[in-house]
């Protein structure tokens, strides 16, 4: 009963918090919407912030643990890569996943609190080394270069963060049919693609995502 009511209270406060900031969340409400008193924020998180840190990282929490293991080490740099993009991408359009830990954790990068810190150190600095490494066994050097090379894995990151976050404007922009040929298969395979073209491992793509799904649902 214990566990069920502090999962509880973490899925109301999350989706209080990624409503309305860390600020504008009351306790209180959180507890009344839960069905729980203050005292169980106490006895299971301490205060206010350490629910909001909890909050964090169970919406975290999956996708850096699917994206990080998803590339393993001895597989070749390029497998790793897909494997990498793929994890990320299915981490963001899994069909159960609540929709306030996107939310959550947008709200946390455009308003920072003093948590953000702890969240990149936690959890975002161990998936950035991740592809870093990865990105480094393709281009051998490449982190000796301006900027340490962390502008080509910011660019990796962007492209899957695009369709997670603004899959409504994709839809609207491509149009329904086509959108639902978008898999995450062929976003991956698009995205992996068009990075090793500009780190000149590959070919451009020469074909659009929608076809891509479709050679594959074949």
């Amino acid at each position: 009963m214990a566990e069920d009511l502090k999962h509880r209270l973490v899925q109301v406060a999350g989706a209080a918090f990624a409503r309305r900031g860390f600020d504008g969340a009351s306790i209180r409400d959180i507890c009344r919407e839960a069905g729980a008193s203050v005292a169980a924020i106490h006895y299971h998180f301490r205060d206010k912030r350490s629910l909001y840190i909890t909050c964090l990282e169970a919406a975290q929490a999956e996708k850096t643990h699917l994206t990080v293991l998803a590339a393993h080490a001895d597989a070749p740099a390029r497998e790793r890569l897909r494997q990498f993009i793929h994890g990320m991408l299915a981490s963001q359009t899994a069909p159960n996943k609540p929709a306030w830990h996107m939310e959550l954790i947008l709200q946390e990068m455009i308003r920072p609190t003093d948590a953000t810190g702890e969240l990149v150190e936690r959890f975002i600095r161990p998936m950035a080394s991740a592809l870093r490494e990865i990105v480094d066994d393709l281009s051998p050097g490449i982190a000796e270069t301006a900027h340490d090379g962390w502008p080509t894995g910011f660019s990796i990151v962007a492209q899957v963060l695009f369709y997670g976050t603004y899959s409504p404007i994709v839809r609207l922009l491509m149009g329904d049919e086509a959108f639902q040929r978008l898999s995450v298969d062929a976003i991956a395979d698009h995205i992996t693609q068009f990075t090793l073209a500009a780190l000149g491992k590959g070919h451009p793509p020469t074909v659009s995502t929608a076809e891509l799904a479709g050679e594959k649902s074949s």
